[in-house]
């Protein structure tokens, strides 16, 4: 006894040999494709994040090398250019210890506080100047009577930017009413100083070089100059993951074909 064979379907030949769905195998594909995508334009932005960095760090150990240079002249680059950071001057004047404020810190692995000072110039203008580290015990200045220098005093130290903004979300909110700070907002800062009528407080700060003052403290020279720059393992990073997943696609698209190859071949 004879009947019709049935035809045998698509969906059951693709499952006989182990293919994928279409739907799947597209949607397989486009994902790989995008993800591909993805992890190449990463790589690729860590390659120009690495470019700017280098060239970052390659413009500070330029300026740090440098002659120091006087407060005209660095008043002059920062109208011309808003950036000072770490350009070594040498700035002269007097301190004004009763406007000390202090910024969380840490120096040869112990905890304290930088004191920063306002120092009035010659021409009345005021700047502050991080003179250094104070151990936790020796934040009030009657701790060290020695160190608060009176007359005239020259300062030679990095000029530092005055950040807009804390550096990250976990920072603490300063303090000012206690004078505690644990970013250098300039002009919460200089919120309460007494000042004549026309001086200003200028744009940046001045951290004070190597050396200790009378007594021991502040000890200066405490500038960190360690700019991080792992762009180009995150690039690698990423570009390997782009390779692996390339790999994966071809892979892929492979056995699909196999797969189509044998269920063309079981179906004739």
């Amino acid at each position: 006894m004879t009947g019709d064979i049935a035809p045998v379907s698509s969906a059951a030949t693709d499952a006989a040999s182990g293919r994928m769905s279409r739907a799947r195998f597209w949607l397989a594909l486009g994902s790989c494709l995008a993800g591909i995508a993805i992890l190449a334009g990463l790589g690729t932005w860590q390659v120009e994040r690495l470019a700017w960095k280098q060239g970052l760090i390659d413009r500070i150990e330029q300026r740090v090398d440098a002659k120091p240079v006087d407060l005209t002249a660095l008043r002059a680059a920062y109208a011309a250019t808003g950036d000072v950071d770490y350009i070594p001057v040498t700035v002269n004047g007097r301190f004004l210890h009763e406007g000390e404020r202090y910024f969380l810190s840490t120096f040869d692995g112990q905890a304290g506080w930088n004191v920063y000072t306002p120092l009035v110039t010659g021409d009345g203008d005021v700047v502050f100047v991080n003179r250094g580290f104070v151990p936790y015990e020796l934040r009030e200045p009657q701790t060290r009577p020695e160190g608060q220098v009176e007359g005239s005093v020259t300062i030679t130290g990095l000029a530092r930017n005055a950040p807009t903004q804390k550096s990250g979300y976990f920072v603490p909110d300063n303090d000012p009413a206690k004078q505690t700070f644990f970013w250098r907002d300039l002009d919460a800062m200089a919120a309460g100083l007494t000042l004549t009528s026309n001086a200003q407080v200028l744009p940046f700060f001045v951290d004070a070089g190597p050396g200790r003052a009378p007594g021991g403290w502040p000890v200066g020279g405490t500038t960190v100059i360690d700019i991080p720059n792992s762009h180009l393992q995150y690039a690698v990073t990423w570009y390997g993951l782009a390779f692996v997943l390339a790999v994966m696609t071809v892979l892929l698209v492979v056995r699909d074909r196999r797969a189509a190859r044998a269920a063309t071949g079981a179906s004739s």
